[in-house]
């Protein structure tokens, strides 16, 4: 009986030695945490898909209360949560542009044929891995849905063998940029609404062999453009969103239907 008793005290000891080194320890390591960076977490949007620039949600919440970050950090969440942000830390700053992603490549299936057939994965990533592109166009749109697989909002779907964003969906997260293989997708202001639908640089000729909306880089898009939004680099027109006006004259003159409107 006794032996129960000493064994009984002895483990109760233990157990409070314990108890006591695990206080101590905690009190000495303890990590003060922000009470702003727990509010801050608790209104974006908890999507840590990393369109901010940092590892997740916990990562920005900790780089705007130390100052690393602004308020409009999180192009997910926008106007609403910026605002919020900038209640909880008493500043003010402009809320980021709303961003959505959009497809350069208007390839579809009734503007290019198929080069060969992939059988494999149905993957973009596989297929260029394998070194494999089923169009007649290597640098458009591959058509098996690695954007689509990634969109948290349902966003994007393929359409005519080529990806399409709802932009009303899309939040911008940019998930799907990262997952093209081609470099296909870009992020561009949600007022944008005059795109090149194109990515190919080969010379014109070898262009419209291999699509008939592809980019020849006539440069009659560049003449209409009064803002000089329209540049031409590589045999490539591409359109600046911060100096585009959609007035769209320069998808009124392109040849070959590249430019598109209203997207």
């Amino acid at each position: 009986m006794s032996a129960i008793l000493i064994a009984t005290a002895v483990i109760g000891i233990v157990g409070l030695l314990v108890g006591i080194g695990l206080v101590y320890i905690g009190n000495k390591f303890h990590v003060e945490v922000d009470e702003r960076e727990t509010a801050i977490r608790e209104v974006l949007p908890g999507n840590n898909c990393g369109a901010c620039g940092y590892a997740g949600c916990d990562a920005v919440a900790a780089a705007i209360v130390k100052g690393e970050a602004s308020a409009a950090a999180c192009p997910v969440g926008g106007a609403p949560v910026a605002a919020k942000i900038n209640a909880i830390m008493g500043t003010s700053a402009e809320a980021a542009a709303r961003r959505v992603a959009f497809v350069r490549c208007g390839g579809s299936c009734e503007h290019t044929s198929a080069k060969n057939t992939y059988i494999g994965i149905r993957d973009c990533r596989a297929a260029a891995l394998a070194g494999m592109h089923p169009w007649k166009c290597d640098y458009g749109c591959m058509g098996y849905g690695s954007c689509a697989a990634v969109c948290p909002e349902d966003a994007i779907s393929v359409v005519d063998g080529v990806a399409v964003v709802d932009k009303e969906k899309c939040v911008g997260c940019g998930l799907c940029a990262k997952a093209c293989p081609k470099n296909l997708i870009e992020l561009v202001p949600y007022e944008q609404h005059v795109f090149v639908r194109c990515r190919n640089t080969d010379k014109g000729k070898d262009v419209k062999a291999a699509c008939d909306v592809g980019c020849i880089g006539c440069r009659l898009c560049t003449k209409q453009c009064e803002s000089g939004a329209v540049t031409v680099d590589n045999n490539l027109a591409h359109i600046d969103p911060s100096l585009c006006t959609n007035c769209g004259k320069c998808a009124e003159k392109c040849p070959q239907g590249t430019i598109a409107t209203g997207v």
